[in-house]
Protein backbone atom coordinates (compact mmCIF):
# COMPACT_ATOMS: atom_id res chain seq x y z
CA UNK A 1 0.00 0.00 0.00
CA UNK A 2 2.76 2.45 1.23
CA UNK A 3 4.36 1.94 -2.53
CA UNK A 4 1.12 2.60 -4.81
CA UNK A 5 0.39 5.52 -2.23
CA UNK A 6 3.87 6.66 -3.19
CA UNK A 7 3.03 5.85 -6.88
CA UNK A 8 0.30 7.92 -6.80
CA UNK A 9 1.73 11.20 -5.06
CA UNK A 10 4.68 11.10 -7.58
CA UNK A 11 2.24 11.05 -10.64
CA UNK A 12 -0.07 13.54 -8.92
CA UNK A 13 3.06 15.81 -8.50
CA UNK A 14 4.39 15.19 -12.18
CA UNK A 15 1.21 16.29 -13.55
CA UNK A 16 1.04 19.21 -11.80
CA UNK A 17 4.43 20.37 -12.88
CA UNK A 18 3.29 19.69 -16.54
CA UNK A 19 0.54 21.82 -16.08
CA UNK A 20 2.46 24.32 -14.78
CA UNK A 21 2.47 27.76 -16.92
CA UNK A 22 5.68 28.61 -18.61
CA UNK A 23 7.76 31.88 -17.54
CA UNK A 24 10.97 33.06 -20.09
CA UNK A 25 13.61 34.51 -18.12
CA UNK A 26 16.09 35.78 -19.88
CA UNK A 27 18.97 37.04 -18.32
CA UNK A 28 21.20 40.27 -19.61
CA UNK A 29 24.54 39.65 -18.94
CA UNK A 30 25.59 43.40 -20.19
CA UNK A 31 23.66 44.49 -16.90
CA UNK A 32 26.86 42.88 -15.18
CA UNK A 33 29.23 41.35 -17.36
CA UNK A 34 30.95 38.78 -15.04
CA UNK A 35 27.88 38.33 -12.27
CA UNK A 36 25.20 37.41 -14.17
CA UNK A 37 26.80 34.78 -16.51
CA UNK A 38 27.63 33.04 -13.35
CA UNK A 39 23.91 33.64 -12.07
CA UNK A 40 22.76 32.39 -15.15
CA UNK A 41 25.07 28.80 -15.17
CA UNK A 42 24.02 28.40 -11.05
CA UNK A 43 19.77 28.46 -12.04
CA UNK A 44 20.55 25.97 -15.01
CA UNK A 45 22.92 23.35 -13.70
CA UNK A 46 21.67 19.82 -13.01
CA UNK A 47 19.63 19.83 -10.19
CA UNK A 48 21.59 18.26 -6.99
CA UNK A 49 19.05 15.50 -6.20
CA UNK A 50 16.83 15.17 -9.60
CA UNK A 51 19.81 14.96 -12.38
CA UNK A 52 16.95 14.85 -15.18
CA UNK A 53 15.46 18.55 -14.17
CA UNK A 54 17.85 22.10 -14.17
CA UNK A 55 18.16 23.75 -10.93
CA UNK A 56 15.48 26.21 -10.53
CA UNK A 57 13.06 25.35 -13.10
CA UNK A 58 10.43 23.76 -12.18
CA UNK A 59 8.55 25.15 -9.36
CA UNK A 60 10.32 28.83 -9.43
CA UNK A 61 8.32 30.77 -6.81
CA UNK A 62 7.37 33.93 -9.51
CA UNK A 63 5.18 36.97 -9.10
CA UNK A 64 3.89 38.48 -12.66
CA UNK A 65 4.31 41.81 -11.87
CA UNK A 66 4.34 43.07 -15.15
CA UNK A 67 0.86 41.94 -15.61
CA UNK A 68 -0.39 43.56 -12.55
CA UNK A 69 0.27 46.49 -13.59
CA UNK A 70 -0.01 48.66 -11.01
CA UNK A 71 1.06 48.44 -7.00
CA UNK A 72 -2.91 49.07 -6.75
CA UNK A 73 -3.89 45.27 -8.57
CA UNK A 74 -1.03 43.68 -6.62
CA UNK A 75 -1.82 44.67 -3.41
CA UNK A 76 -5.41 43.99 -4.24
CA UNK A 77 -4.61 40.42 -4.52
CA UNK A 78 -3.10 39.48 -1.61
CA UNK A 79 -5.59 42.03 0.60
CA UNK A 80 -7.28 40.20 3.53
CA UNK A 81 -6.90 38.85 6.93
CA UNK A 82 -3.48 36.92 7.14
CA UNK A 83 -2.96 37.71 3.63
CA UNK A 84 0.77 40.20 2.68
CA UNK A 85 -1.20 43.49 2.49
CA UNK A 86 -2.73 42.64 5.78
CA UNK A 87 0.43 41.93 7.89
CA UNK A 88 2.52 44.98 5.47
CA UNK A 89 -0.10 47.24 6.47
CA UNK A 90 0.38 46.10 10.44
CA UNK A 91 3.97 46.84 10.13
CA UNK A 92 3.54 50.18 8.93
CA UNK A 93 1.04 50.92 11.91
CA UNK A 94 3.98 49.72 14.13
CA UNK A 95 6.29 52.52 12.70
CA UNK A 96 8.31 50.16 10.31
CA UNK A 97 9.61 51.71 6.81
CA UNK A 98 11.45 50.04 3.82
CA UNK A 99 13.70 51.10 2.09
CA UNK A 100 16.23 51.20 0.47
CA UNK A 101 20.25 51.16 1.70
CA UNK A 102 23.53 51.38 1.98
CA UNK A 103 24.81 48.07 3.99
CA UNK A 104 28.09 49.22 4.84
CA UNK A 105 26.07 51.81 7.64
CA UNK A 106 24.16 48.69 9.01
CA UNK A 107 27.34 46.45 9.57
CA UNK A 108 25.91 46.01 13.01
CA UNK A 109 22.44 45.72 12.61
CA UNK A 110 22.95 43.36 9.98
CA UNK A 111 24.79 40.65 12.23
CA UNK A 112 22.55 41.19 15.11
CA UNK A 113 20.22 39.91 12.82
CA UNK A 114 22.34 37.04 11.31
CA UNK A 115 22.81 35.71 14.23
CA UNK A 116 19.41 36.04 15.63
CA UNK A 117 18.68 32.57 15.23
CA UNK A 118 20.87 29.35 15.43
CA UNK A 119 18.74 27.82 12.40
CA UNK A 120 16.44 28.84 9.88
CA UNK A 121 13.86 26.94 7.70
CA UNK A 122 15.36 23.84 9.40
CA UNK A 123 18.81 24.28 8.34
CA UNK A 124 21.70 25.91 11.15
CA UNK A 125 22.60 28.85 9.70
CA UNK A 126 25.85 28.74 7.22
CA UNK A 127 28.53 30.35 8.71
CA UNK A 128 29.43 32.74 5.90
CA UNK A 129 26.31 34.70 7.90
CA UNK A 130 28.02 33.73 11.23
CA UNK A 131 30.85 35.43 11.07
CA UNK A 132 31.09 39.13 11.40
CA UNK A 133 31.46 40.94 7.90
CA UNK A 134 33.42 44.32 8.24
CA UNK A 135 32.94 45.67 4.66
CA UNK A 136 29.87 44.43 1.94
CA UNK A 137 30.83 44.80 -1.94
CA UNK A 138 28.25 47.00 -3.96
CA UNK A 139 27.03 44.78 -7.37
CA UNK A 140 25.55 47.60 -9.59
CA UNK A 141 22.78 45.50 -10.63
CA UNK A 142 21.68 45.11 -7.34
CA UNK A 143 19.10 46.66 -5.06
CA UNK A 144 19.66 46.38 -1.19
CA UNK A 145 16.60 47.32 1.06
CA UNK A 146 15.74 47.74 5.00
CA UNK A 147 13.59 47.55 7.49
CA UNK A 148 14.31 49.73 9.81
CA UNK A 149 12.16 49.90 13.20
CA UNK A 150 10.83 53.68 14.61
CA UNK A 151 14.51 54.08 16.27
CA UNK A 152 16.28 53.67 12.73
CA UNK A 153 17.67 50.12 13.74
CA UNK A 154 17.53 47.49 11.06
CA UNK A 155 15.50 44.60 11.69
CA UNK A 156 15.16 42.99 8.32
CA UNK A 157 16.98 43.22 5.00
CA UNK A 158 16.98 41.94 1.57
CA UNK A 159 18.72 41.81 -2.03
CA UNK A 160 17.29 41.91 -5.21
CA UNK A 161 19.70 40.92 -8.01
CA UNK A 162 18.54 42.34 -11.40
CA UNK A 163 19.40 39.91 -14.59
CA UNK A 164 17.29 40.75 -17.17
CA UNK A 165 13.66 40.62 -17.69
CA UNK A 166 12.98 39.46 -13.96
CA UNK A 167 14.67 39.87 -10.77
CA UNK A 168 15.26 37.67 -7.91
CA UNK A 169 15.83 37.91 -3.95
CA UNK A 170 19.37 36.45 -2.83
CA UNK A 171 18.73 37.28 0.86
CA UNK A 172 15.66 37.95 2.96
CA UNK A 173 16.31 38.10 6.61
CA UNK A 174 15.35 39.78 9.83
CA UNK A 175 14.31 39.65 13.52
CA UNK A 176 11.57 36.71 14.10
CA UNK A 177 8.43 38.88 15.54
CA UNK A 178 5.13 38.70 15.32
CA UNK A 179 5.22 42.38 13.82
CA UNK A 180 5.04 41.44 10.10
CA UNK A 181 8.42 42.77 9.02
CA UNK A 182 9.18 40.92 6.71
CA UNK A 183 5.78 40.82 4.34
CA UNK A 184 6.41 44.59 4.45
CA UNK A 185 9.42 44.07 3.44
CA UNK A 186 8.75 42.16 0.26
CA UNK A 187 5.53 43.87 0.02
CA UNK A 188 7.49 47.31 -0.31
CA UNK A 189 9.57 45.46 -2.98
CA UNK A 190 7.59 44.32 -5.05
CA UNK A 191 5.80 47.72 -5.15
CA UNK A 192 8.78 49.72 -6.26
CA UNK A 193 9.89 47.40 -8.87
CA UNK A 194 5.77 47.76 -10.68
CA UNK A 195 6.23 51.34 -9.70
CA UNK A 196 9.75 50.97 -11.95
CA UNK A 197 8.05 48.95 -14.92
CA UNK A 198 11.43 47.53 -16.33
CA UNK A 199 10.38 43.87 -14.87
CA UNK A 200 8.03 41.25 -15.99
CA UNK A 201 8.90 38.71 -13.06
CA UNK A 202 10.05 38.50 -9.24
CA UNK A 203 11.73 35.45 -8.55
CA UNK A 204 11.80 34.36 -4.75
CA UNK A 205 13.20 30.91 -4.99
CA UNK A 206 11.01 27.81 -5.38
CA UNK A 207 7.81 27.02 -4.45
CA UNK A 208 8.12 22.74 -4.21
CA UNK A 209 11.68 22.55 -2.27
CA UNK A 210 10.57 25.08 0.54
CA UNK A 211 8.81 24.07 3.93
CA UNK A 212 5.23 24.12 4.21
CA UNK A 213 5.61 27.45 6.77
CA UNK A 214 7.78 29.30 3.61
CA UNK A 215 5.69 27.79 1.36
CA UNK A 216 2.54 29.59 2.61
CA UNK A 217 4.26 32.80 3.43
CA UNK A 218 5.52 32.89 -0.23
CA UNK A 219 2.15 32.23 -1.44
CA UNK A 220 0.26 34.83 0.90
CA UNK A 221 2.82 37.54 -0.67
CA UNK A 222 1.36 36.45 -4.39
CA UNK A 223 4.18 34.05 -5.63
CA UNK A 224 3.32 31.21 -7.12
CA UNK A 225 4.62 28.26 -8.93
CA UNK A 226 6.08 28.19 -13.27
CA UNK A 227 8.06 26.49 -15.28
CA UNK A 228 11.09 28.75 -15.56
CA UNK A 229 12.77 28.96 -19.00
CA UNK A 230 16.36 30.12 -19.01
CA UNK A 231 18.06 32.29 -21.95
CA UNK A 232 21.39 34.22 -21.96
CA UNK A 233 21.50 37.52 -23.79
Amino acid sequence: MRTVASLHKYCSTLAELIRLPVAPLRFNASLEPRHVPEVYTQFTRRHPRYKFIRNKTLGAALIDIGTLGTREKYLDDIKGKNNGAHHAARARKRGYVCTEIDRNAYVDDIHDINISQDSRQGRPMDKAYTEKREHFDVLKNFRYYGVLNSAGKLVAYATLGLYGNFGAFSQLMGHRNNDGIMHLLIVDVVCRQIDEGTLQYIMYDTYFGAQPGLRQFKTILGFRPYRAKYSLQ
